[in-house]
């Protein structure tokens, strides 16, 4: 069998990790691309550190599509920004030359219920071409997997609470940005917090315009209510700046955070559904001083009630593993954007990934639809939107 050849776009920080894993796990790095200037021209050794010399240096972002047209390629990792409207052209990309592709992008996880537009553009070309696009990382595991996997020993679920909390420092400056570190208070209310004080109506109409920005856990509770079977009735964010207590240097910023200044965000996210259950998922992201560290809680309240507590993960090295360990998964899934909770839980892979690759047809109801997609009505119609023609 032939080892997976896979191209890396975005070689920043995420690249380091996702790059060296890729090698590890016995597939291949056969190109690598980037927007910025002192990367470009640079051997991929260079980027992953060490002394040894791969033969693959980066390349323009703009020669992508004429790289997957004319080279083999298996998938491409996408790790650069975490809005779907910010990765859509590398993935439009993919999907026009009918590659397989895998982003780290928050919104990315399950984009249908922030920006259904672009989701469907992106999914409607990668059908056309056969391949599958899919968001992974840290938020596929720890705020997705394991929650459902805790679900399932729950006998009766009344609510799901979760926090997660992560350094913008280890993700580069647009993601700092977005999270509103550096800016005043006044600053943060009128660019970040302003755009959730909205009806849901106006909610409604910016998603589907394409223009809503969701935090991390928006898309998060929609993918565990797919996953789960519940039905949203609504759902809710807002977001909270952190304030510094004293001043904090920031490197990704290029600048220090003046005491009372903001460090960056907490997001709210509150979703009711029609069964009842009630998911309040919370995700803080800010320039951490030297007394704060990551930390992953999640609680369901119910018969029984189960509390987990993750301190300290080491969020970009599980981000990074997470989407390596998903490519065999993805290779094998059906064409489109494929979200992962139609997939099976991301598992170790202990060989290389190759020796993985199971068709997902095997797990298929005659209707073309996976056995866990809860697609199916009262009458037993078939409603779901990852069915295949």
């Amino acid at each position: 069998m032939e080892k997976i050849n896979v191209v890396q776009y975005g070689c920043g920080k995420m690249s380091v990790y996702t790059m060296r894993y890729v090698f590890e796990k016995g597939a291949k790095v056969v190109g690598a691309f980037d927007i910025n200037p002192d990367i470009i021209g640079k051997d991929i050794g260079e980027i992953i550190g060490g002394s040894k010399k791969y033969k693959v240096v980066v390349q323009d972002a703009k020669n992508l599509e004429n790289f997957l047209m004319t080279n083999s390629v298996d998938i491409v990792i996408v790790t650069t920004m975490s809005l779907l409207c910010d990765v859509s052209d590398a993935l439009l990309i993919c999907a026009k030359c009918g590659v397989n592709a895998i982003t780290t992008c928050e919104e990315g996880f399950f984009p249908q219920n922030s920006n259904p537009k672009l989701f469907k553009k992106i999914n409607d070309l990668a059908e056309e071409n056969e391949c599958t696009i899919c968001g992974s990382g840290y938020q596929d595991v720890f705020w997705g997997n394991l929650i459902s996997v805790l679900a399932g020993a729950t006998h009766k679920i009344t609510k799901i609470k979760g926090k997660s909390s992560y350094n913008v420092e280890d993700y580069g400056i647009a993601l700092a940005k977005a999270h509103g570190a550096g800016l005043s208070t006044a600053e943060f209310d009128k660019q970040v917090a302003s755009a959730d004080r909205i009806s849901d109506a106006e909610r409604k109409k910016l998603i589907n315009s394409g223009k809503y920005v969701p935090s991390y856990m928006w898309n998060v509770n929609g993918w565990l209510c797919s996953k789960l079977g519940l039905t949203v009735k609504s759902q809710t964010q807002e977001c909270v700046p952190q304030i510094a207590n004293k001043a904090i240097k920031s490197t990704t910023l290029g600048m220090t955070i003046p005491k009372g200044a903001c460090t960056g965000m907490s997001a709210v996210v509150t979703t009711t559904t029609k069964e009842g259950i009630v998911l309040e998922s919370e995700c803080i992201g800010k320039v951490y001083d030297s007394n704060d560290f990551d930390c992953n809680d999640w609680t369901i309240e119910g018969e029984p009630n189960t509390r987990v507590v993750i301190e300290r993960p080491a969020t970009v090295e599980l981000t990074c593993a997470s989407v390596v360990n998903r490519i065999p998964e993805v290779l094998m899934a059906p064409a489109g954007y494929f979200t992962t909770e139609y997939m099976p839980e991301n598992f170790y892979k202990q060989e290389s990934l190759e020796k993985y690759l199971i068709d997902f047809e095997a797990d298929e109801d005659d209707c073309g639809c996976h056995h866990h997609c809860h697609c199916h009505d009262e009458e037993g119609s078939c409603n779901c939107e990852n069915k295949k023609n």
